[in-house]
């Protein structure tokens, strides 16, 4: 027998999707929302329609609202169910996502607005985080419903007074809070010091700040798909979400399928995504491009299209920068960028003709994309110092992009 969920954008009911008895995806837009005047589709990858989408439609954008890789794994050994079932892991965790959209049981009540938070105390935040690797996003905990994309561990949080909060019953959150990895040392002063260079360089980039509780170091981020809309710190009435997706949901492309060598996004594909649908497209496309040039010069080979995404408010605009840290920092990690560049996925090997040809890819012109190339690695050598703490990580990812920048300038001499 088909089951179904209640897909609400907002507070408003947009879709069901639906299980068939085989295990098959599919998506319908309700009659009520293809009829309101103000309705807008949940992807530009599933444009409003009366037809259903089937799984090989849909598939990309719903199954880009959840978790990736091993962590998926390990949250459907916990919730005792299949990790290639999108379905039933948007049924037990589809509560609080990114953007604006809500997976409901069909026929359930979408929760009012008095919402609940559960204070945690700092022993109880250490305890949390700990868990974390082994019980993602607390997957599976009464009341808990949070899905956040990605393979790292983090945990969506709300934050008033200085006072951290989970979210219970799909409330809203206001942070994303990532903490210390074991495996990668100091990542999270890697990315704080790449979030501040960004900053510093004139970046539109999310916010983030360092905190720490007993012994491990986090990354608290600022959400940019929630809008505070009063001043009260408790009342989570004066919280909104705002619609947003990555550009492999907006392309229909699976996360399994994010890198450009497997079958994801090209630069191209961004360039001209945001081309189509931005509704200031002169500044989202500079911004675009200087944040292809600063993940290629801080080494962020991961990259890829689903670090870049699309926040539909009253205009559709490029969501602010995100996921930023240097991963040629580490060695284990790959050496190739996630999207080429002109043709090379190299940092070595990338010369100025590839820019070039990243231009003509993306209608930009040539002289402007060089010149930007070298502003942004000139205007990096000269913030870098002012950043640079004495902590180790710091100290060491600072010292390789000043070199990648040092470098990327000696290439771009005229």
């Amino acid at each position: 027998m088909p089951r179904m969920l209640d897909v609400y954008l907002h507070r408003n009911l947009a879709g069901q999707l639906i299980q068939d008895e085989h295990g098959q995806m599919a998506f319908s837009y309700a009659e009520s929302w293809l009829n309101n005047p103000e309705a807008i589709p949940l992807s530009h990858s599933l444009p409003l329609r009366k037809e259903r989408f089937n799984r090989n439609d849909c598939r990309g954008y719903f199954a880009g609202v959840l978790p990736e890789e091993g962590k998926r794994e390990i949250i459907a050994k916990n919730l005792g169910i299949s990790a290639r079932n999108d379905f039933a892991m948007l049924e037990r965790i589809g509560g609080e996502c990114a953007g604006a959209v809500t997976f409901i049981p069909a026929g359930g009540n979408l929760p009012d607005r008095n919402y609940g938070y559960r204070h945690m105390t700092s022993g109880t935040l250490a305890e949390i985080l700990k868990q974390l690797p082994r019980r993602p996003l607390m997957a599976g905990e009464d009341g808990i419903r949070l899905s956040l994309a990605g393979a790292q561990d983090k945990i969506a949080v709300h934050v008033s007074n200085n006072q951290i909060s989970i979210p219970l019953g799909g409330a809203p959150s206001t942070h994303i809070l990532k903490p210390a990895v074991e495996q990668f040392e100091g990542i999270v002063f890697n990315e704080a010091l790449c979030v501040k260079l960004a900053h510093a360089i004139g970046l539109h980039t999310a916010k983030a700040e360092v905190g720490r509780v007993e012994n491990i170091d986090y990354l608290l981020i600022e959400r940019y798909d929630r809008i505070t809309l009063g001043n009260s710190p408790d009342g989570p009435e004066y919280l909104e979400r705002e619609h947003q997706e990555d550009f492999c949901q907006a392309l229909g492309i699976a996360p399994d399928h994010k890198f450009q060598s497997e079958g994801g996004p090209s630069l191209k594909q961004c360039f001209a995504l945001l081309r189509e649908l931005s509704s200031a497209p002169v500044i989202d496309l500079q911004r675009l491009l200087d944040a292809v040039i600063f993940n290629f010069l801080i080494g962020n080979h991961d990259a890829h299209g689903k670090n870049y995404s699309l926040l539909y408010g009253r205009e559709t605009r490029l969501a602010p920068l995100y996921d930023v840290l240097s991963t040629a920092y580490y060695p284990e990690l790959a050496k190739t960028m996630a999207m080429k560049i002109g043709g090379e996925y190299a940092f070595d090997k990338v010369l100025p003709k590839h820019f070039d040809q990243l231009a003509d890819e993306a209608g930009l012109a040539k002289p402007m994309v060089r010149r930007r190339v070298k502003e942004l690695a000139e205007t990096a050598l000269s913030k870098i110092p002012d950043l640079i703490t004495g902590r180790h990580t710091t100290k060491a990812v600072g010292a390789l992009v000043q070199s990648r920048c040092t470098k990327a300038l000696q290439r771009f001499k005229e």
